[in-house]
Parts: C-alpha cells; structure tokens; sequence
C-alpha cells in the first residue's frame, strides 16, 4: 500500500510539472519577412478550438525577448486563455539593426504572422502593449502598421529620438551614445544621419494611427526619476488628437518641467485599473487618449491590460 502511495504522488507531481510547463511561454524560433532569417520569442498558445485575443508584448530599450519585465501581461494571457509573444525586433536599441529599423518593424509583424499560423486567434483582437523601449516600439507600430491592431498600448515611450537624444546628452545618460550608435551619428553630423533620426521616430508616422485604439501613458516623475521625459507621451497623443483637443505647449512644459499637473488642468480621474498609481491628467480625442499617472518610468500591467481588453478592431475605441 505504501509502494502504492509513492507512486501516485509522484504522478501527481510529474503531471503538475508537466501542466505547469504548458502555462508558460515558450521560446520559438519564426521566419521574418524582412530578411528571412530566424528570429526568436516567446510565445504561448492556450489549447482552444475557438480564436482568441493575441497580445504582443515589445521589450525595453535595452532588453530581449528573453525580458521578464511583461510577465504580468504574460500571466493574465494564460489566465485568460489568450495567445502571447515576446519578439526579439533585433534585441537591444544600440545598433542599426534594431531601434525602429525596417528589421524591426518588419520581425514585429512576422511575429504577428507566426503567431496566426501556430494558434487560432481572433484577427478582431490582436493586441500591442510596450514599456519605454517597447513603448517606443509601440507608438511606432502604431504608426507604421495601424491596420493591424485592435489596440495599441504605450507606456512611457518614446516619441522623438533626437528630442530624446539631446535630453541623455544633457543628464549624461548612455542612451545617447546608443541612438548615435542606432542612427549612425548623432544628429546634425549629415542629411542621412538625420534622415534616420526621422524615419526611426513614431511623431514621423502617428498621423496615421488615427483609425485604430491608442492608449499612451506616463508617470508625472518620468524624465527626473526616470529616463524619457512625459513630453513625448504628450506630443504622441498631440500627433494623433484633433487640432482643438490637443495639449497647450505651455501646459506640456510645465508638466514636464515641474513634474506637476498644472491647476487649471487637475480633475479628480476615477480608475481602479491604476491602483495606486492614480491617474492625474487624462486627455481623449476620438481614438486616443493620454493619461498621466502618479508614478514614473514604469508600466501598470493591470490598467493595459484591462484597456485592451475592451478593444475590438474595426470599433471606435472604448474608454
């Protein structure tokens, strides 16, 4: 009987294990069309006969795909049944290959196809979410490809890489040699280079991301604790808002110079998806929204996802 117990438990155990490993994600390996070369993520399938959403998760500026820094939008796609990936896009900002090359755009939307072809998924709900770099990514996407997203989540991004440029050469942080090294100099050097520096940068491209969902979000101390000043989550949404729904340049300034909401702009804002991260500044012009939150240079994996979920393609956004 005893012998008999042993093994049952470790049944139990070897079946727990063996669930435990179909709840994760994956790494693969996918064909990009931009090149045809092997690109990897991570990626996760619920075993479902029915399509379901399709979240792609954009890495930091630093990072891979093998980051863990989006691993609670991760969980609640496994908790949701719904599909998950993690691209590459080239890896680390920090050279021509990655940081919005055509690589880049080209790997994110191949990962979409990929995960189209290894999972059923519901094209009406195919999501993007992104933090600083990956909110970079993000705003970029957004632009770039607009018809593929039934909502695009931004957080902390990036919106003009030689603003941002400037603002690390200034505060000395290393992110400024990695956009030279990116861009292939730093801004002014040539008519190229500064080509570059356009073509890389979501303001380029956001006109276009008028058709679909576009949530944008900032901490109010991004840019003093943190690395990318709010003006560029600000400008974003002014890039894509109706011209009377747009931010005063004064108002953008004063919130990023001194990290405060200015008085006549404050309103009490009631959204339990931001915890204690409590919303301060909430902006709407038809599909997009800004909101500047209490926190800094960070994501609130729960109101993202929460927002996304809402999102149908083809549907006016829903607030």
């Amino acid at each position: 009987m005893r012998l008999l117990a042993l093994l049952l438990i470790a049944m139990t155990i070897l079946l727990t294990a063996a669930e435990g490993e179909k709840m994760e994600s994956k790494e693969i390996r996918y064909t990009s069309r931009a090149d045809e070369t092997m690109q990897p993520a991570m990626f996760y399938a619920p075993e479902t006969e029915k399509p379901v959403p399709l979240v792609v998760a954009l890495h930091t500026w630093s990072g891979d795909y093998r980051q863990t820094y989006h691993k609670a939008c991760e969980r609640w796609c496994i908790e949701k049944g719904w599909a998950y990936i993690h691209p590459n896009f080239r890896g680390p900002n920090n050279r021509p290959e990655a940081c919005g090359s055509e690589l880049a755009v080209k790997d994110i939307i191949s990962a979409v196809e990929y995960a189209k072809r290894a999972a059923k998924v519901d094209e009406k709900r195919i999501y993007l979410v992104g933090t600083s770099g990956g909110g970079y990514g993000a705003l970029l996407m957004a632009g770039r490809t607009p018809e593929t997203w039934a909502g695009v989540s931004a957080w902390v991004g990036i919106s003009d890489l030689k603003a941002w440029y400037d603002e690390c050469a200034a505060r000395g942080l290393g992110y400024a040699n990695q956009v030279v090294k990116s861009c292939g100099g730093a801004p002014g050097a040539s008519a190229k280079v500064d080509a570059e520096y356009r073509r890389r940068s979501p303001l380029t491209w956001l006109a276009n991301a008028k058709v679909g969902p576009l949530d944008i979000n900032a901490g109010i101390t991004d840019g003093h604790t943190g690395s990318v000043p709010i003006s560029h989550s600000l400008l974003a949404f002014n890039a894509v808002a109706k011209p009377r729904d747009r931010i005063a340049p004064a108002d953008i300034r004063h919130m990023t110079e001194k990290a405060e909401v200015p008085p006549h702009l404050r309103e009490k804002i009631d959204d339990p998806s931001y915890g204690s991260k409590t919303p301060l500044f909430r902006k709407t012009s038809g599909n997009v929204r800004v909101t500047v939150f209490k926190g800094g240079h960070e994501l609130v994996a729960k109101a993202a996802m929460t927002w996304l979920e809402k999102q149908r393609k083809g549907r006016k956004a829903t607030w």
